[in-house]
């Protein structure tokens, strides 16, 4: 991930925090967090996947040691980003041929015709397998 990349993803957190706000204004008194895991809490909103289940993923590698609560919330908002863009690609076949759901041939469709995404194919062994 560049930094362009970064910045871009600082600031739809950043305008995510701000939308949430003018959602639910409170008082500036409510605004103090008298526990120490406010922002924490306050994070855990902004995200849709469990953070615990993505720092478990995170330490299975085992290169990673340690892991900051800010990267894990940036790596879990950037999984969220990649599954909605993969979702919206998947879409566009199924709106062609006038469908309403989307199933897996679609997503591999989308995987197939979409440059960023050739990372996802997935090899098929048995015909490999069946070619020795």
């Amino acid at each position: 991930m560049n930094n362009s990349e970064i910045d871009d993803l600082s600031e739809t957190i950043q305008l995510a925090k701000r939308q949430q706000f003018d959602e639910n204004p409170r008082d500036s008194r409510d605004n103090v967090d008298d526990t120490p895991h406010g922002d924490e809490e306050q994070r855990e909103k902004l995200i849709r996947l469990p953070v615990g289940r993505v720092k478990t993923i995170i330490k299975m590698d085992p290169e990673v040691g340690f892991i900051n609560q800010e990267a894990v919330f940036l790596v879990a908002k950037s999984v969220e980003f990649f599954i909605e863009s993969l979702a919206k690609e998947a879409y566009k076949y199924i709106v062609q041929v006038k469908k309403r759901t989307i199933q897996k041939r679609d997503v591999e469709s989308a995987i197939d015709n979409v440059d960023t995404l050739v990372f996802l194919e997935v090899t098929d062994f048995k015909k490999s397998e069946d070619n020795i």
